[in-house]
């Protein structure tokens, strides 16, 4: 049952990154900072992307991802649609992930030490739900903001 409702927020979090990327008015304004804020909604995306094909697909789906976490941060101008074609992937991986998943490995301890001490398998899932939501909300601000900077 917690399988399905962790599913359940992922899809419609990561469809709602999805739209917030979209909803620029000018692409360019993705990839803008201002004043003290420092990461742009472009790299906040690529950073939950990396995140979560870290920690659910390589760790829980076993896909292989390799993490490059400093990118994620330091990439510029990857255009819109490159962005929503990651997030879909992601979405898709996820997915498939948590399809797979018995539900008996939530009480598990997860495989890698992401805290300073282990956690369950479903502690860490929750957590990346919240970090989902937490960046989301920086995105769906970063996106009002800059564009009210516009007019």
């Amino acid at each position: 049952m917690i399988i399905d409702t962790l599913k359940k927020l992922f899809n419609r979090d990561l469809n709602r990154l999805k739209t917030e990327i979209e909803q620029y008015k000018n692409e360019a304004d993705i990839w803008k900072v201002t004043g003290q804020i420092s990461n742009s909604a472009g790299n906040l995306c690529l950073h939950l992307v990396g995140n979560l094909n870290t920690y659910i697909g390589r760790e829980l789906g076993k896909t292989g991802y390799v993490r490059n976490r400093p990118l994620e941060f330091s990439s510029k101008d990857v255009p819109r649609q490159e962005l929503i074609r990651q997030v879909e992937h992601t979405i898709e991986m996820i997915n498939q992930t948590l399809d797979s998943l018995d539900e008996n490995i939530l009480n598990t301890e997860y495989p890698d030490l992401v805290f300073e001490e282990k956690t369950s398998t479903a502690y860490l899932l929750v957590h990346l739900t919240t970090h989902l939501t937490y960046h989301l909300g920086q995105i769906n601000y970063h996106r009002r903001l800059i564009e009210s900077n516009r007019t």
